[in-house]
């Protein structure tokens, strides 16, 4: 028997298990009750009056999760947002960072909701928008501590998740907080999302979310909300743009800052400072930071994700002695929301951050927040500095890192009520790893291509900023930054290079335009000075002066450039009178210093003219030089030359030799290709089918074989011929010699002797010519005779036979 009551026992419990959800029967007759009375004492809700929640006509589920989570007291924007908010008014809320902006815009959706019986069936009723999926990540964290007893469904919407599961369950949710991307894309694509029912719209960091990054996005978004709703935006730095509030569609909202009065917007336990460094010092005085707070929670915000992501990476290597996280927006998001839960839990740790952690996260206890690199602007600032010193008797230091050329910054800081004072690092206690850093570097690639990333994305941030009064890319000393980066040669920057060629050639451009203008203008006032000085009822003005006007006076103050700063430093060249002697102005070593000076001697620049005797410029000797260049010159004098003319005489001079150049250069190309081709009609010319010279010099026979040998000899034949034979061939071989040619080279301008023209002739007498038959056939079997050398036939002779030769060679010279 009790065996079997402890087996019933059991099964009662499992039953009681398995049974998850017991629906309760409510009471609809005290509920509709409980809420006209609410209703009933909204409007007269005093906020000077509001001493705890309880005062407040809120139901019991809300005050009683307000109590198991410690929530007694309001702050200041609760008391006054709370109760505009339950009258169903629009709201523009601004409060200090830490002051519990989120409660504020919670409870008035719970008590709206409760008020109205919205179930899940109703569809989406509140919409909550967040600039950042963290931010929407902490205000569902908070919705669920205050509004557990509730019967709501609410639903998480960010970026990053599941979106098929978020899909199946968006026309079951009434309390939505989003980010505007994810928002979009199921208002596009989703078919069961539907908020046509829509009672509240909440924007946190409005802002952020109205600014031009979210523009586009929350205007989609805008268009597919009912008109008819209530609207409530809060921030720490409110939007009063009236292009913003009408975008919203708001109805006379109501403006609460109970801080706009205050001594300062940010928090008053926060103590602020700010530094003075060089860019090269920045890593090593982080560092330093980072060893001598060993025991303390930091959050270091920089500019770019890569250079989170490479000082991360660098002091992970190099092992501070303490807990390090990097938090940026290209993680993924699980990756995001466990290293946020875990900043949250740790007391003694570094989260090295972008602006992503900047706006509207509570981390709690931190100590420290360092401003590594100079904020956009004093609202970032503000948002940055808010991360300490939260709540009732939070404390905290903030440490804003500038250049030298970004002071001007703290004068904005001080104009916004913003107090920081200016303090000294001590040197002895900066201790900079440059040695390691460079070994890690050398040892691994990605280290280093990760440096190189952080180096162009900060560079393009800078350049990127709107205010280029206090963020100038040009005044970077950008080789020192890569070596603090560990970085021995620093990256090319291309975007930077195109940058600066745009620039000089948009400078050039206006300085040309202004100094055209200008020579215009000094011509009027030369003309109106002539005539001023050529009138003869003219005072007489006192010799100081006079001798003054005997000057040039070169003004160089109106040549701009885009800048606005003088295109020569200092004022007018005037050439001031000291006592009796007039002294020039000092002026530097210049291309413009010695123009002025060729100037002063009436010497005009890059122009030979020619003169005759009597002074006059002689037309036959300056053909070349334009006329307009020559009546320019003539008609100049020392009292009106000036640079810009000069300059323009130059540039309208250098157009003419140009063009000069260019026929010179197609002229000599013409007349080389026509030599060519005059020497191409000349070879083709000078030979005939056996490639002999012409019939006009006679054809060269002395390639032909011996026809003696072939024929055999002719009748009639003595000694005579052959000795006159053997004559003509020696003397035609002498005549080579001399000359240095072979006799089937090309002759073209009978270059042979008189003695060869003669042996050819005497050879015609000697023998027959045979007929052109035979020759053909002659000249397929025998190959020509080579010339053969004086030296190989005298090696051949006898001594008598050579004097012989010698002198036959002699006669025929002569």
């Amino acid at each position: 028997m009790k065996q079997d009551g402890k087996e019933q026992k059991r099964q009662g419990k499992k039953s009681k298990k398995l049974q998850l959800y017991k629906p309760r029967k409510k009471n609809s007759v005290e509920e509709d009750a409980a809420i006209q009375y609410l209703q009933a004492q909204y409007d007269k809700i005093n906020p000077d009056e509001i001493k705890t929640f309880k005062d407040f006509p809120l139901s019991q589920k809300t005050l009683k999760g307000l109590k198991e989570n410690h929530y007694v007291t309001p702050t200041e924007i609760q008391k006054q947002a709370i109760g505009y908010a339950l009258q169903g008014k629009d709201i523009l809320g601004a409060a200090k960072t830490g002051s519990g902006k989120t409660l504020a815009f919670l409870i008035p959706i719970l008590e709206n909701l409760f008020c109205k019986k919205w179930t899940r069936l109703d569809g989406v009723g509140a919409l909550v928008i967040s600039p950042t999926r963290e931010l929407a990540y902490q205000i569902y964290e908070a919705l669920r501590k205050v509004g557990h007893l509730h019967d709501f469904s609410a639903g998480l919407i960010i970026g990053g998740q599941n979106l098929k599961f978020e899909r199946k369950r968006m026309d079951q949710i009434n309390i939505l907080i989003c980010t505007p991307g994810r928002l979009l894309q199921h208002m596009d694509e989703n078919p069961l999302f539907d908020c046509s029912h829509l009672q509240i719209l909440v924007l946190d960091e409005a802002d952020r979310c109205l600014d031009m990054g979210f523009e586009a996005t929350m205007n989609a978004i805008i268009e597919n909300l009912p008109p008819e709703r209530q609207t409530l935006l809060f921030s720490a730095t409110q939007t009063k743009s009236v292009k913003d509030l009408a975008r919203l569609s708001l109805s006379f909202p109501t403006y609460i800052a109970p801080h706009e009065q205050a001594a300062t917007v940010t928090p008053d336990l926060l103590q602020q400072s700010y530094i003075i460094t060089e860019i090269e010092d920045k890593i090593g005085i982080l560092w330093s930071f980072i060893k001598n707070h060993l025991k303390q929670k930091v959050i270091v915000f920089m500019a770019t994700c890569k250079q989170v992501k490479y000082i991360y990476e660098l002091f992970c290597k190099l092992r501070p002695g303490v807990s390090l996280l990097a938090l940026y927006g290209t993680l993924h998001q699980e990756k995001r929301e466990k290293i946020y839960n875990e900043f949250c839990r740790k007391s003694n740790v570094v989260l090295f951050a972008t602006d992503l952690a900047s706006r509207g996260l509570d981390f709690p206890r931190v100590n420290w927040v360092i401003q590594m690199d100079c904020p956009e602007d004093v609202e970032t600032y503000i948002h940055r500095a808010g991360r300490t010193a939260r709540g009732f008797t939070g404390k905290g230091e903030g440490l804003l890192m500038l250049l030298p050329h970004e002071e001007k910054f703290v004068e904005h800081l001080q104009n916004s009520k913003i107090p920081i004072n200016k303090i000294q690092v001590d040197p002895s206690k900066v201790i900079a790893p440059q040695k390691k850093i460079e070994t890690l570097l050398s040892d691994s690639m990605e280290l280093k291509q990760s440096a190189q990333r952080a180096f162009v994305s900060y560079l393009k941030s800078v350049f990127l900023m709107k205010n280029k009064e206090i963020f100038n890319v040009q005044l970077l000393d950008t080789d020192s930054y890569a070596r603090s980066l560990g970085l021995i040669v620093p990256p090319y920057i291309k975007f930077l290079k195109k940058q600066q060629y745009a620039q000089k050639k948009q400078d050039n451009n206006n300085v040309i335009e202004k100094l055209k203008a200008k020579t215009e203008s000094d011509k009027e006032d030369s003309d109106q000075s002539e005539e001023e000085v050529t009138d003869v009822n003219v005072e007489k003005k006192p010799e100081k002066q006079k001798i003054k006007e005997r000057f040039v006076k070169f003004d160089f103050h109106n040549a701009t450039d885009t800048d606005g700063k003088d295109f020569f430093q200092g004022n007018n060249f005037d050439i001031q009178l000291s006592g009796e002697l007039l002294e020039e102005p000092q002026v530097e070593s210049t291309k413009v210093a010695d123009v002025k000076k060729l100037l002063k001697k009436n010497i005009t620049v890059n122009t030979t003219v020619k003169f005759t005797e009597e002074g006059e410029i002689d037309e036959e000797e300056n053909k070349d030089v334009d006329p307009e260049i020559l009546k320019q010159i003539s008609s100049a004098n020392s009292s009106n030359l000036h640079f810009a003319k000069t300059q323009l005489l130059m540039q309208d001079e250098d157009k003419i030799d140009k063009v000069k150049f260019r026929e010179s250069t197609r002229a000599k190309h013409k007349e080389k290709k026509r030599k060519l081709k005059n020497k191409r009609k000349e070879d083709e010319g000078e030979k005939d089918d056996f490639g002999s010279q012409s019939e006009s010099d006679g054809p060269d026979l002395s390639w032909l074989p011996d026809p003696d040998k072939i024929y055999g000899k002719e009748k009639g034949s003595d000694n005579s011929g052959d000795s006159g034979e053997d004559r003509n061939s020696e003397a035609s071989d002498g005549a080579d010699y001399e000359s240095g040619e072979d006799r089937n080279s090309e002759v073209s301008d009978g270059a042979n002797h008189e003695s060869g023209d003669d042996s050819e002739s005497e050879v015609e007498e000697n023998f027959h010519r045979p007929t052109k038959r035979k020759l053909l056939e002659t000249q397929a079997s025998v190959p020509p005779r080579k010339v053969k050398k004086v030296q190989d036939i005298s090696a051949s002779l006898s001594v008598s036979e050579a004097e012989a030769l010698a002198m036959q060679l002699l006669q025929t010279k002569r």
